[in-house]
């Protein structure tokens, strides 16, 4: 019978397992980074389309952008009243609690909170009733084209959010007012609560606080 030379399987040195174990964690580490990258773009594109879109909200494209400048000039305007000014004698206010300021230009009227008000409520009281007859009444005499807007104020005892919330429910029921019972258009009138941000007294006495507490309606003449 013949003799059959079987040779024994060689075996691979260590270092071709170890360069092959290498190879593979590069290939690994390759791999991984490149996914990295790939969310990294996303991630920048996802942003860039984030900003894009944020920006295009804000400005409304072009068209957007003209508004803002054009209610940022309408804001100017507003900031150019004198709250200090001359008061002014007008024949048909003839109630002492409607006082008015200004001049050919623009009037302010003004009342207190515990005219339009209870303490704490946005319901205009019945009895305030002829003296917002009478503001708008010189409204339609002497604006009668012109814009209308109504502050809000209070005092500082409750929270800045509580102050500006109350400011302006009650400049709204001021204006629902006036276009339901003045004849006034509600195009004309915009709303602007201050709450207790620009106080006309001190805060720390009462009679400072009900100065404090107030409604303002502003009307200018259209240019």
């Amino acid at each position: 019978m013949a003799d059959l030379n079987v040779e024994p399987k060689q075996n691979r040195p260590w270092w071709i397992w170890l360069l092959l174990g290498l190879l593979a964690l590069l290939a690994i580490i390759f791999l991984l980074r490149g996914c990295d990258d790939d969310n990294d773009v996303d991630r920048d594109m996802d942003r860039d389309t984030t900003t894009a879109t944020t920006a295009g909200a804000t400005t409304g494209g072009t068209t957007g952008a003209m508004d803002t400048d054009r209610r940022t000039a309408t804001d100017d305007d507003w900031n150019d009243i004198d709250r200090n000014a001359p008061v002014a004698t007008y024949q048909e206010i003839t109630d002492r609690d409607v006082t008015v300021r200004g001049n050919n230009d623009y009037a302010i009227y003004s009342l207190d909170e515990t005219i339009l008000f209870d303490t704490d409520s946005k319901e205009i009281r019945s009895g305030a009733a002829p003296k917002l007859k009478q503001v708008a009444q010189s409204l339609k005499q002497r604006y009668d084209d012109g814009q209308i807007r109504i502050y809000g104020y209070t005092d500082s005892r409750a929270s800045k959010s509580y102050n500006k919330e109350l400011a302006e429910e009650r400049a709204e029921a001021v204006r629902n007012w006036l276009t339901k019972n003045g004849d006034i258009s509600a195009a004309r009138i915009t709303v602007h609560a201050v709450g207790e941000a620009d106080p006309a007294a001190t805060n720390q006495t009462a009679e400072g606080r009900k100065q404090n507490r107030r409604v303002e309606i502003v009307a200018r003449r259209t240019n």
